[in-house]
């Protein structure tokens, strides 16, 4: 385990220049052309005779469908066709993964609307302006029924039913067994309620498609451009949705605006501008607008969480029990069942727990559906536990950083199977939390909180702490690449993942720099078209480098060894012999004499009809295990109850670094994503299911003038994995930084007798929580669970929905 900072704009190597690039910030080349306004997004593209789409959304939550008129709107300028569900007969389907069977979605609505925002009818026009106008025209007769929107009230008897066919609004659940019981023998337990908010994903862009259909006299019965992270996964799900041959269909996502989660599989909307192209035999073109985005791409988090944890008298933990219930949303959204998969995976944390008991509810609701936002389940799970850690901490009166200490799991106990059947690769976690602490000088810290409150200061300072590990990449599984060198001596990648800002196109070349010794600038890398990338997994649960990054190390070393044979047999060497060189290409050793460009290399492959590339799958048997600790600082106004961040480092290990710019920038990403959903962000609902946080003036995402200044820095411990020593990035930050945040607000007021606070921590929720502290009235931070828990199948005696194994 080695520690690294991040490194000053002085020491960023530039992009040009072979040799060794592993652990150089370099910057990213994919940068440019966006900085210069050349990029190429969905609604750049100039289609000859493009259509356009809109739709007529359901402004009720629970209604019943009555008549649908659209001979108005057919009259209207502009106008090419008006559909309905009965027109053009998509099947319903699921647009991900699948959490109940049962809940499968139509694409327009059918018998009845589920959530505000659910697609009713299409319009398509030959403007977007005259598609949206005969929005106008279209009546629709909605019989209202009762809605439920809360997750806790969707299971409780006489609730609404979405589908009356399951009987009630459960998607799927699980409990463990009557006779267990995490807590006993524990001298002290510590229990909490709490709330891990719904969140919108809020990607830059938005979903986006432009469908161009062909035939079967042409290369491709259609072609489909789409703000996608999974082009082979979207194309799969179109393909069969429509009974298509998969290779009949070309998927191509150009540059892409942020997804985080959310543009994973095939949306309802896509799914009408593929059925509407096809039957019209034009390109037809979908664009979200940020209204349509806020209330129809899938939301993420979504969970409230009853936990208990047992301690003994010397701060050691004796036991966990949780009892959680994951909103799906209407229709079963995946992100339901994220609480039975990646958050109970992770839910042992980096501590070591005895026992672990726990019980999850998926839950239908008549609200946007859920998905999968940065984290996808495994924030949920850090929240938890660090939230319980930090109230037990209080409780026992032992620092929140020592008690951390006290139940780590230590280096020599990996490779370490978790009480939940999780066997995480390696770990070393006392040294990021003991940096994060150094960094943040922590015993100052504590200082001048004491001093702050002896003065009766009004600006509190708060201190949270966090320690996190995360699984990435699954449960691993294949990925592939390329790498070939052609006759002029540059070099091409290409990748199955599918980069949207991400840093690929920099990551990958770098390695095939190493490898080659081709100065980057002289490296082209391609992804994300189905008809130059022959497969892939796309881009989720920071699997990339792992997984992408080690099939391109591996084509690379592929190549090179062709490289070598060939030179030993035009040179009259061994292959032992040759070596590569740092000017591109290879000379046998110790007589630099002797020795082939990588131009005359590729140029004799291909004169004996074999091509100097190598095309193949990397394998990874299972996900890996970043982990990391977070230090939180906030300044709290006890008259206003605003918080202001004033400090945040992270100390987050992913392995081993390829490029510390890169991980720098997502760490930061990270770091204000979580921060957001502490501090700011939360979509709403009133008691009908109307949104009222559905713009982005209600909707309070920051800016960067909420954010301090973040220290970022990692720890790197190799994963044995993979070849690279890789572990994700892209999602660590986050997971860390939520509770840390939360953790901080808490303990700035915890001298008063605040426990809890649930997020996101507005002015209003610490004003109020400082004022029943001052008059005595703060709430128990915890109830008793809903009765569903007991009627949920055992462990083990139901079938394990797909969604509890997503990987995104």
């Amino acid at each position: 385990m080695s520690i690294s900072s991040a490194r000053s704009d002085g020491d960023v190597a530039a992009v040009t220049g072979a040799g060794r690039m592993a652990g150089r910030a370099v910057r990213r080349v994919e940068d440019p052309e966006l900085l210069r306004g050349r990029g190429t997004f969905v609604d750049d593209l100039r289609i000859p005779g493009k259509l356009y789409l809109a739709f007529v959304r359901s402004p009720m939550a629970h209604a019943r469908l009555g008549g649908i008129d659209v001979s108005r709107a057919l009259e209207a300028p502009g106008v090419v066709a008006a559909y309905t569900a009965d027109d053009l007969r998509i099947p319903r389907f699921h647009g991900f993964i699948t959490l109940n069977e049962a809940c499968a979605r139509p694409p327009l609505a059918e018998d009845k609307v589920r959530f505000v925002g659910e697609p009713v009818v299409a319009i398509v026009a030959e403007t977007r302006v005259a598609a949206v106008d005969a929005l106008e025209y279209v009546d629709v007769d909605y019989e209202p029924l009762p809605a439920v929107i809360d997750a806790e009230e969707a299971v409780a008897d006489g609730a609404p039913l979405q589908f009356e066919e399951l009987g009630s609004n459960v998607a799927s659940g699980v409990r463990e067994p009557d006779d267990v019981d995490p807590l006993d023998g524990a001298d002290v337990v510590v229990r909490g309620r709490f709330v891990n908010q719904r969140v919108a994903v809020v990607p830059m862009e938005g979903n986006a498609i432009t469908v161009v259909p062909g035939g079967e006299d042409e290369e491709y019965d259609a072609t489909v451009y789409v703000s996608t992270q999974m082009p082979h996964g979207f194309r799969g799900l179109a393909a069969k949705l429509f009974g298509m041959e998969p290779e009949r269909l070309r998927v191509i996502a150009p540059h892409v605006g942020g997804a985080f989660g959310g543009k994973a599989g095939v949306a309802a909307e896509h799914a009408v501008a593929i059925a509407a192209a096809r039957r019209l035999g034009r390109p037809v073109s979908w664009v979200e607008t940020r209204s349509e985005n806020m209330v129809a791409m899938p939301h993420g988090r979504g969970q409230v969480q009853y936990v208990e944890m047992g301690f003994r008298t010397d701060g050691t933990i004796a036991g966990l029990r949780c009892r959680m219930v994951g909103d799906a949303g209407a229709y079963a959204g995946f992100g339901g069942g994220l609480v039975l998969g990646p958050t109970y995976t992770m839910a042992q944390g980096v501590y070591r727990i005895p026992k672990i008991g726990f019980d999850a509810v998926a839950v239908l609701t008549n609200t946007t559906p859920m998905g999968a936002f940065r984290g996808a389940g495994r924030p949920e799970a850090a929240a938890y536990l660090e939230r319980i850690m930090d109230m037990a901490a209080a409780e026992l009166r032992i620092d929140p950083a020592e008690l951390r200490r006290r139940n780590l799991l230590q280096p020599d106990e990996f490779p370490y199977t978790t009480q939940v059947g999780t066997t995480y690769d390696n770990g070393d976690y006392a040294p990021s939390l003991a940096e994060a602490l150094r960094l943040a000088d922590y015993d100052a810290l504590r200082a001048e909180q004491r001093a702050r409150r002896e003065r009766g200061d009004t600006r509190l300072l708060g201190i949270g702490v966090s320690t996190y590990v995360e699984i990435t990449s699954g449960r691993g599984g294949d990925e592939f690449a390329s790498v070939e060198v052609h006759e002029d001596g540059t070099a091409t990648v290409k990748a199955g993942t599918s980069a949207h800002g991400q840093g690929h196109a920099t990551s990958f070349s770098m390695i095939v720099a190493d490898r080659l010794g081709i100065p980057l600038e002289s490296i082209t890398f391609a992804q994300s078209d189905t008809a130059v990338v022959p497969k892939g997994g796309g881009t989720g649960g920071s699997r990339s480098l792992q997984m992408g990054g080690n099939a391109v190390n591996t084509a690379a070393i592929e190549v090179v060894d062709r490289a070598r044979r060939l030179a030993a047999s035009l040179l009259e060497a061994n292959d032992d012999d040759i070596v590569v060189t740092g000017d591109g290409g290879v000379s046998v050793s110790g007589v630099p004499s002797s020795a082939l460009s990588w131009s005359e290399l590729a140029t004799a492959a291909a004169a004996d009809g074999e091509p100097l590339v190598a095309a193949l799958d990397f394998s990874q048997d299972s996900g890996t295990f970043p982990f990391g600790a977070h230090v939180a600082v906030v300044e709290v106004d006890t008259e206003t109850g605003l918080v202001e961040p004033v400090r945040h480092i992270a100390v987050d290990d992913c392995g081993r670094v390829l490029n510390p710019l890169i991980v720098a920038g997502q760490q930061h990403g990270g770091v204000v994503q979580g921060m957001a959903q502490a501090l700011w962000e939360e979509f709403l609902y009133d008691a009908e299911g109307n949104p009222i946080t559905s713009t982005l003036a209600d909707y309070t995402a920051p800016s960067a003038a909420e954010v301090p200044s973040l220290e970022v820095s990692n720890t790197e411990t190799p994963t044995p994995l993979n070849p690279l020593g890789a572990k994700g990035i892209g999602e660590s930050s986050t997971i860390g930084s939520t509770p840390a945040v939360q953790n901080a607000v808490v303990d700035a007021l915890g001298h008063l007798g605040v426990r809890h606070i649930d997020m996101p921590c507005t002015p209003q929720r610490v004003w109020h929580a400082i004022q029943d502290a001052r008059n005595g009235t703060l709430p128990d931070p915890w109830r008793e669970p809903p009765a569903v828990f007991a009627t949920l199948p055992v462990r083990g005696a139901a079938k394990r929905p797909d969604a509890a194994d997503v990987d995104i």
